[in-house]
C-alpha cells in the first residue's frame, strides 16, 4: 500500500489515517497485555507509556506497511 490518497465523496484521505487506527488497535491489545501481566506494575507514568508506545508501534507500521 503506497502514500496515495483516496478520494471519498469529494474528500481526500491519506493512508496515513489507515496506518493511526492500526497502530490505535495494537497499541490498545499490547496495553491490555501489559495490564494482565505483572509488568505492568513497572510503569512509572501510564500516560507516558501509552504515548511511547503508540509512537513506537506507529513508526513500525509505517515502516512495515509504507512505500519502500
Amino acid at each position: 500500500m503506497g502514500l496515495r490518497e483516496w478520494a471519498l465523496g469529494g474528500v481526500l484521505l491519506s493512508p496515513f489515517l489507515i496506518y493511526v487506527l492500526m497502530a490505535l488497535a495494537i497499541t490498545a491489545a499490547v496495553r491490555l497485555v501489559v495490564q494482565a501481566t505483572p509488568l505492568g506494575r513497572w510503569i512509572w507514568h501510564e500516560a507516558l507509556f501509552d504515548a511511547a508506545l503508540f509512537v513506537c508501534v506507529l513508526s513500525l507500521v509505517v515502516h512495515l506497511l509504507g512505500p519502500l
